[in-house]
C-alpha cells in the first residue's frame, strides 16, 4: 500500500486509497496547550511523539483503512468549509509516513527525527551510570512483569474491593488527624532510636516500591504499557521507578487520573495493618512509638505526592481533570501576559483562561496550607518538654 499520493494524483486516485493508521500508534484527546488545543500522537513502537492541531487530528482520527482519501476530504470540507488540495494532501501523508505512522510505511522514523525522552524517564546508558547518579532496569520485560502483578492483585480494583479499602483509608485518616499531636510526638521519639528509625525508613522505601508498581498494575488494568521497572539513585536518595509508556494515551480521563492517583493510594492501604497494631495491639512504648512514626511519616509521603508541582503526581492528576498538558509552563504564561494586560491575554480561549487561573489559585491554597500546618506542627514539638 502506497503511503503517498502520487504526483499526478486525481480524484480516482483519492477515491481508491484507504490510508489506516499502523495498530501500535496511539492518539490523545485533545489537550490545552498555551492559547490552543493539540493532540499528542505516539508510535509506542519506536517511542517517537508529537503534536498535531484539531485540524490535523481532524483528518487523522479517520485514518482507519475505511474511508478514502476523499470520504476523508469530504467530511473536512463539511466541518471546515474548505476542501484539502493534493498539496496539503502529500504533506500530510508525508509527514505521517516519514514517522512510520501509516500502515505499509517503514515501522520506525529515521533516527535524526526521534523524539528525545524525557529526562525524567530516560535511561541513562552504562557510560553515564555514576556512583552518584543513575538508573539500572531490574527486569527484562516490564511489561510482562506488570501485566503477572496485575493477574495476582487487580482483583482489588474491583469495586466490591476497593469501595472498603477506600472507606478503611478514610476512617484511618481521620483518626490520625484527631490524634496529630500524639503521632507527632511518638514520631519524635522515634527520631531518638537509631534502629526503629531505620526500621520505619525501610518500611518507608518499601511503600514507595509498592507505589511504584501500583502504577503499573492500574495502567495494565487499563490497557497501559509499562516499559520500564527499576532503580534510580540520586545519592542519598535511592527509589524505584515504573514507566508507564502510554500513559496520556490511555482510553479515558479516569483510567489517567486512577493511574496517576494509585500510588498514593497504595501508600495509604500500606499503613492500614499498621494503624490497626498501633489501635489494638499490646505492644511497649517503643514500638508504639515507632509505628506512630511510620503512619505520621507515611500518610505525609502519600499527600506530599498529591501536591500539584510538576513532577509529582498531583500535577499529573491536575493536568487531566483541566484537560492540560504542560500545565504549568502554559498557566506562567498566560499569567505574565494577564498581569501586564496584554491583549494576548485576552486571545486565549475561555476554557483555557479559566484552567491557567485556577491552576495556580490552587497551588497556592496548597502550598499555604501546608506552610500552615508545618509552622503549627514545629510550635507544638518546640513548646513540648
Amino acid at each position: 500500500m502506497s503511503t503517498r499520493l502520487p504526483p499526478d494524483a486525481s480524484v480516482a486516485s483519492a477515491e481508491r486509497y484507504r490510508p489506516e493508521l499502523r495498530p501500535e500508534v496511539r492518539v490523545s484527546d485533545e489537550l490545552l496547550l498555551g492559547d490552543g488545543t493539540v493532540h499528542l500522537i505516539k508510535n509506542t513502537e519506536s517511542g517517537q511523539s508529537f503534536k498535531v492541531g484539531t485540524r490535523e487530528h481532524f483528518l487523522i482520527s479517520r485514518m482507519d483503512g475505511s474511508r478514502s482519501l476523499d470520504e476523508i476530504g469530504a467530511e473536512y470540507a463539511g466541518r471546515y468549509g474548505r476542501r484539502l488540495s493534493d498539496a496539503n494532501w502529500q504533506q500530510l501523508l508525508g509527514m505521517l509516513g516519514t514517522r512510520g505512522l501509516l500502515a505499509g510505511a517503514p515501522a520506525t522514523a529515521p533516527a535524526q527525527e526521534a523524539a528525545p525522552k524525557a529526562p525524567e524517564t530516560a535511561n541513562l546508558s552504562k557510560a553515564q551510570r555514576t556512583l552518584l547518579r543513575g538508573t539500572l532496569p531490574l527486569v527484562a520485560d516490564a511489561d510482562a512483569t506488570a501485566g503477572r502483578l496485575h493477574h495476582a492483585a487487580g482483583f482489588l480494583l474491583s469495586r466490591w474491593w476497593m469501595v472498603p479499602l477506600l472507606t478503611l483509608v478514610v476512617v484511618m485518616e481521620a483518626t490520625l488527624v484527631m490524634r496529630a499531636d500524639e503521632l507527632a510526638l511518638a514520631t519524635r521519639e522515634t527520631f531518638t532510636n537509631p534502629v526503629l528509625l531505620t526500621a520505619t525508613g525501610a518500611l518507608l522505601w518499601l511503600s514507595t516500591a509498592l507505589h511504584e508498581l501500583a502504577h503499573g498494575v492500574v495502567a495494565k488494568h487499563y490497557g497501559g504499557r509499562v516499559s520500564e521497572i527499576g532503580l534510580r539513585w540520586r545519592l542519598p536518595s535511592v527509589i524505584m521507578y515504573c514507566t508507564v509508556d502510554n500513559y496520556l494515551y490511555l482510553p479515558t480521563r479516569w483510567a489517567r487520573v486512577a493511574t496517576a492517583l494509585a500510588g498514593a493510594v497504595m501508600n495509604l492501604l500500606f499503613l492500614l495493618p499498621f494503624c490497626a497494631l498501633w489501635l489494638l495491639a499490646p505492644v511497649d512504648d517503643a514500638t508504639q512509638d515507632a509505628l506512630a512514626g511510620l503512619l505520621f511519616l507515611g500518610s505525609i509521603q502519600a499527600f506530599a505526592m498529591l501536591v500539584p508541582l510538576p513532577p509529582l503526581d498531583g500535577y499529573k492528576i491536575v493536568g487531566q481533570m483541566l484537560g492540560a498538558t504542560e500545565l504549568a509552563a502554559s498557566s506562567s504564561a498566560y499569567l505574565r501576559l494577564a498581569v501586564r494586560r496584554d491583549t494576548l491575554a485576552a486571545g486565549y480561549p475561555r476554557r483555557a483562561r479559566i484552567a491557567y487561573t485556577a491552576y495556580p489559585l490552587l497551588c497556592l491554597l496548597v502550598l499555604g496550607a501546608l506552610a500552615a500546618g508545618a509552622v503549627s506542627l514545629t510550635y507544638f514539638l518546640l513548646a513540648t518538654p
